[in-house]
């Protein structure tokens, strides 16, 4: 694809991947991807705003063709999507001054084998000159690296965010407009990438509320040209209280668990409370993170294997932590042959999650009676505590 024309002076440019469908050997793209660069041409100097993925190093050269000079090159992220490309427009402008963060500087060298003399660390707040523009550089740590910063034209009044207010999003549209297209794709992208860091997220955004801002231009998905949508998510995302839905992840061997997951799904709707499961074998793991991002409550269901948790529960529980999600209960209910300590384990591995602990229900082979009224109290307490809480749907 061509260089295409945000603004006059001010081009994206980089690629989309159609075809990619995993990121990082971890995060499903469903839809795709794009690695954007952008090329900003001021009355005196030119300057590069990240690059592309090595995968798509081709794309980008093809698009800087006939641009005969590259005064800077700005990596706002060290991370490869973004600067894998950054060799090869080194070759071709040999001459261009690298700019950074100072945390990113020794972190350019680390990744992409590149002397730290080449690199002129900005501080924050710091500005830059092309002329009839400037640049002013924030930094923006934790989003999703400790190095990361924001780029902000003045006179343009645009901001380049790197990830922040991105999407896995291939498409041929270079604008957001309304979001409605983009919506989804950015809270799976919010949820699997920026949820860990909410409360630093929350700073950022208020660093960002003084500044004038028409357009949002991220490293992944389409150019926000109608920012307030995106602004206005990012708020409700950080700042909302969980709402009225509990998360069922769950396994299930012999259909024991299985059982149990269904009459708990039945005994929380009896009780206004919104539930959805997750077959944690089959899921894709960014349908259950988009939903990390709204719920109260979560329960982990699984079998026990050699004692412990099915390993798709461990996956999902420790990815879980590792989210960070606005979550307040939790509990663990499952099945076992013969002995199990799945609700411990499970437990252990969460251990960073404020939440409060309800009680395990587990039963041995397949659920009984007994067993459903358990479960039915379990939906009690459950009903209680999200008292108060806004719909989950």
């Amino acid at each position: 694809m061509k260089a295409r024309e945000i603004r006059p002076g001010i081009e994206w440019m980089g690629a989309i991947d159609w075809k990619r469908r995993l990121f990082d050997e971890l995060i499903p793209l469903p839809d795709g991807t794009s690695y954007n660069a952008y090329f900003v041409r001021g009355s005196e100097k030119t300057a590069l705003i990240d690059t592309a993925d090595p995968d798509k190093s081709d794309a980008i050269l093809a698009q800087l063709a006939d641009v005969d000079r590259v005064d800077y090159l700005i990596i706002q992220h060290v991370e490869q999507d973004h600067s894998g490309s950054v060799p090869l427009i080194l070759e071709k402008y040999p001459d261009v001054q690298i700019i950074s963060s100072p945390k990113a500087k020794p972190m350019i060298a680390n990744h992409l084998g590149i002397s730290e003399d080449r690199v002129q660390a900005v501080e924050d707040g710091e500005t830059l000159s092309l002329g009839n523009w400037t640049f002013e550089f924030i930094h923006a740590p934790w989003v999703h690296w400790p190095e990361t910063m924001l780029t902000y034209l003045r006179e343009e009044e645009v901001l380049f965010t790197c990830d922040l207010f991105g999407s896995h999003l291939a498409t041929d549209d270079l604008f957001s407009e309304d979001g409605s297209h983009v919506y989804e794709a950015a809270k799976r992208y919010y949820a699997e990438i920026m949820m860990p860091f909410a409360t630093l997220i929350k700073g950022h955004l208020e660093k960002l509320d003084p500044l004038d801002i028409e357009i949002i231009a991220p490293s992944h998905g389409p150019v926000h040209n109608v920012p307030a949508w995106i602004l206005d998510a990012y708020h409700h995302w950080t700042h909302d209280e969980p709402k009225n839905l509990v998360l069922i992840p769950y396994t299930s061997m012999h259909g024991s668990t299985s059982l149990m997951v269904e009459h708990m799904m039945e005994a929380l709707n009896d009780r206004g409370v919104h539930v959805r499961s997750f077959h944690m074998s089959k899921t894709d793991l960014g349908e259950y993170a988009i939903h990390l991002v709204d719920a109260a409550t979560v329960v982990f269901a699984t079998p026990t294997v050699l004692v412990g948790p099915h390993p798709s529960i461990v996956f999902t529980a420790y990815l879980t932590a590792a989210l960070r999600p606005k979550l307040q209960n939790a509990a663990v209910i499952g099945s076992y042959g013969w002995a199990s300590k799945a609700a411990e384990n499970t437990k252990a591995l969460c251990a960073n999650l404020k939440v409060e602990w309800m009680e395990p229900v587990f039963t041995k082979g397949l659920p009984t009676q007994e067993t459903y009224a358990t479960l039915d109290k379990l939906a009690d307490e459950s009903a209680t505590r999200h008292k108060g809480l806004e719909s989950g749907e």
